[in-house]
């Protein structure tokens, strides 16, 4: 093997990278520059919302709901004898306001919302649909991709909220019917270190949640290559990069936020 053939593998794959990454940011100014055509947009994106938001609670609130119930346990147990009871409430409180609930809810979302948008679009690509709509005069930005960022954007959030409520709801119960715990007790934990700014943050990181797996997901499939085995392909590849981009996205705003 020539000595050079290592640098070769990795010069060509930081062209690559660095590739896709001008191919994505021009992709994001165009959706950009796209948002002017409200006319086209605005209509779409209230169908949107309630495809990609509403049909999206049932498995936000599931998934929520046992992570409460799985956290008051856990709780209880690393707590017999040492910490006082009424921290459960505290540790449900903050880690599924924090951190189980947005986090949780934009991976499960990546699987269905990014993995839906990226088949749809890549689907569209490859027979041609989306060429038909440029052939007609039609911006199939401002068309397919717009509404659906927007939409995105704007539910994630709402779907966060709900599912941080069940989530505590479930933990709540758990703990008044199965630790003993009365409800003044928890009450009182979850009350103890609660700050307005929680509420900010969980927004804060659900908005950009839900901004990465919508732009992700209509990048995949707007570049979908290969006929049905291009569409999975572009399937996979949004699903695990929208969650990725979640994971260091979280640890970006609690750097931020969190440390100032």
């Amino acid at each position: 093997m020539n000595w050079t053939t290592p640098l070769d593998v990795v010069g060509r794959t930081t062209v690559g990278m660095l590739s896709d990454f001008g191919r994505f940011s021009r992709f994001v100014y165009e959706a950009g520059r796209s948002m002017g055509d409200v006319g086209t947009w605005l209509g779409l994106t209230v169908l949107q919302m309630r495809k990609l938001g509403v049909n999206s609670l049932p498995i936000a609130l599931f998934l929520s709901a046992f992570t409460g119930i799985v956290m008051a346990l856990q709780a209880s147990y690393t707590f017999t004898g040492a910490i006082p009871l009424y921290f459960v409430g505290t540790l449900v409180g903050k880690t599924v306001m924090l951190e189980l609930g947005p986090v949780l809810t934009g991976l499960a979302l990546s699987g269905r919302i990014g993995a839906n948008i990226a088949a749809e679009l890549g689907t569209m690509r490859v027979s041609e649909q989306i060429d038909a709509l440029e052939t007609m005069a039609y911006n199939p930005v401002s068309y397919l991709v717009v509404p659906r960022v927007v939409a995105g954007t704007l539910m994630v959030p709402v779907i966060v909220t709900f599912a941080n409520v069940v989530g505590i709801a479930a933990g709540w119960i758990t703990a008044l019917n199965m630790l003993d715990m009365s409800n003044e007790q928890f009450q009182f934990g979850l009350r103890l270190f609660y700050d307005p700014f929680d509420v900010t943050f969980y927004i804060i990181k659900s908005i950009s949640f839900g901004f990465v797996v919508t732009i992700v997901g209509c990048y995949q499939g707007f570049n979908t290559q290969g006929g049905a085995e291009g569409v999975g392909v572009a399937t996979t590849r949004a699903v695990v990069i929208a969650s990725v981009l979640i994971l260091v996205l979280d640890a970006f705003w609690a750097a931020t936020l969190l440390q100032s």
